[in-house]
């Protein structure tokens, strides 16, 4: 079974239990590339378990006739081998909590292009049946204190478009951060302004729109298990999992998701279906429902303190009772108190769907060390958010215990030993060659120096606020100097506060 012969091959894939698209793909891929209407850059799992997938449900209802025009990254190569290799095919295998999985071959990508596909990409770009450009970058993707090609492309493709007619456009980002259209917006008019031209700018700032959104689905690296599923079911094309790719030609993923977007549209709104498209004020509340309470800080708080524990999957920290029990008060005691009910989901619902049935899922593969890539940029967020809040309320922040372990935890984290007083490997940051010195001279029966750290947990755009101000200092030192007497002191400081 090859995934480019599936469409000759239907009923034995079907026999085999996948899902197979019934809509004529040739059809509308020469469609799809004649008049574009989205354009997606960011070729990883999330994509490819989310928005590939309710696309390839809408072409099959018949609500859209348009698939989608991938745009890859930085490494081109990935566009290669895992992308036209299969003739832009995949399978998305979703894992139930019952143990149950669904198979489905996702046809609705068109076209795969590279970052450095300009002319092709030029012509996609000047066509005015473009409605949107979606993203899937990272949070790090949108980094602007360093020069950043991508989003030097992107602009060069707007004054294309500019040119070519200046017709609307939207902009969409469904990264896990905050106000993630403002960051996108920021890091497309940062390469604006260098066109030095107003009517450029003003085209930019009044036709395109930038609206935030709220996306949730947890899309862990492909899986031996899963793999070897596949493979039993005859289908050749699976690669040996390799730490260096974080593709293959199938995702896993979880079976919740929600995808809560702005509703401001400016060349016609998609029709997407399976979309909630509400106003700002209630994306916003809907987002940091998510993003720093009730979901995102609880899997930071688990992927630092099991990558210390020697933790290698999400759903067993959860069997782990200090771990379960510092999730819930993440969750429930320090961070729901601070939420704005959005209405349109319930906040305590949302979390208890979490903590009970998304995070404790045997059949999730996801890992912490996944969780724990960059760190540095999620914290502000993930918990910043939040503590921000308690000092808007007027609220003693002394009153909380497991957000300051947690930032101590990743201190802790930054030794590269963990709690049996082995190294082990720091997940992928861009800020480890600047925090990493700072923890990496102490040893375990070390006390760490008050002073060393100060700078550290005075910066801002780390901890969203001034931790030493805040008066959180002392403590977040006293727990890390707690974990650091020898082997078994996380787990016993852990013990101790949760």
């Amino acid at each position: 079974m090859k995934l480019e012969d599936v469409t000759k091959e239907k009923e034995l894939w079907i026999r085999k239990g996948y899902e197979i698209f019934s809509y004529d793909r040739e059809k509308m891929i020469t469609e799809t590339k004649e008049e574009p209407e989205w354009v997606h850059f960011g070729s990883g799992n999330l994509f490819r378990a989310f928005q590939a997938v309710f696309c390839d449900r809408l072409l099959d209802e018949g609500v859209l006739d348009k698939g989608i025009i991938l745009v890859g990254g930085r490494n081109s190569e990935l566009i290669d081998r895992y992308y036209r290799a299969f003739d832009n095919l995949h399978i998305a295998v979703t894992l139930k909590a019952d143990g149950s999985i669904i198979k489905r071959v996702v046809g609705s990508i068109a076209e795969s292009l590279k970052i450095e596909d300009t002319e092709r990409l030029k012509e996609i770009f000047a066509r005015p049946s473009l409605k949107v450009v979606s993203f899937t970058i990272t949070e790090k993707g949108y980094r602007i204190d360093e020069e950043n090609p991508y989003f030097e492309t992107i602009a060069s493709l707007l004054h294309h478009r500019y040119e070519e007619g200046a017709y609307p456009l939207t902009m969409s980002s469904h990264d896990n951060c905050s106000h993630n259209g403002d960051v996108l917006k920021k890091a497309v008019m940062h390469y604006v302004d260098k066109y030095d031209d107003e009517s450029f700018k003003n085209y930019t700032e009044s036709k395109i729109s930038f609206p935030i959104s709220m996306i949730d689905k947890i899309t862990p690296r492909p899986d031996q298990r899963i793999a070897k599923i596949l493979k039993e079911d005859g289908v050749e094309e699976i690669d040996d999992l390799d730490p260096n790719y974080y593709l293959n030609c199938f995702s896993n993923a979880e079976e919740s998701e929600y995808l809560v977007i702005e509703n401001d549209f400016r060349n016609g709104r998609p029709a997407w279906n399976n979309v909630i498209f509400t106003d700002r004020e209630t994306v916003d509340k809907t987002e940091k429902m998510k993003v720093c309470t009730c979901l995102n800080p609880v899997h930071t708080s688990l992927a630092i303190f099991g990558c210390l524990l020697d933790h290698h999957l999400i759903y067993e920290e959860m069997k782990d009772r200090e771990l379960s029990l510092l999730a819930r008060h993440i969750g429930y005691d320090e961070g729901l108190p601070m939420v704005t009910d959005p209405k349109i989901m319930d906040p305590k619902e949302f979390l208890d769907t979490v903590i009970d049935i998304r995070l404790p899922n045997p059949y999730m593969p996801d890992a912490p060390q996944r969780i724990a890539m960059d760190t540095s940029q999620k914290l502000p967020i993930r918990f910043g958010e939040t503590l921000k809040a308690y000092i808007r309320q007027g609220k003693d922040l002394n009153e909380l215990t497991c957000i300051p372990l947690v930032f101590s935890g990743w201190l802790r984290y930054l030794t590269g030993i963990n709690d049996k007083g082995e190294t082990f490997e720091l997940s992928s940051d861009p800020l480890l060659e600047e925090v990493v010195p700072l923890m990496s001279g102490y040893r375990l029966g070390d006390t760490v120096k008050e002073e060393d750290l100060l700078p550290l947990l005075s910066n801002k755009k780390i901890f969203g606020i001034d931790l030493v101000k805040a008066g959180l200092s002392d403590r977040i030192i006293s727990y890390l100097n707690e974990m650091m007497k020898g082997p078994g002191a996380v787990r016993r400081t852990l013990k101790k506060y949760v």
